[in-house]
């Protein structure tokens, strides 16, 4: 993902979380996922070399990266 579409997206969510090198955001304008196509619920930006994710929920994710950072595209099953 390039830093124009990075950043446009990043623009458009509703920031939510940032704690020990992840950041989440919320979806709350239906965004397309740029993997999948449909819309996603949350982006997840994990920007340290290593990094540990807690799911409360079962999730589908889409993966791709922007710089050294990876990026998740979360979908609630």
């Amino acid at each position: 993902m390039d830093d124009a579409e990075y950043d446009e997206l990043t623009s458009s969510l509703t920031p939510n979380e940032a704690v020990d090198g992840v950041t989440t955001y919320r979806n709350t304008v239906s965004i397309a996922c740029p993997a999948c196509g449909d819309p996603f619920d949350d982006l997840v930006v994990c920007e340290g070399e290593y990094s540990s994710l807690e799911l409360s929920r079962m999730l589908d994710l889409c993966v791709s990266t922007h710089e050294d950072e990876v990026v998740l595209f979360t979908h609630k099953q």
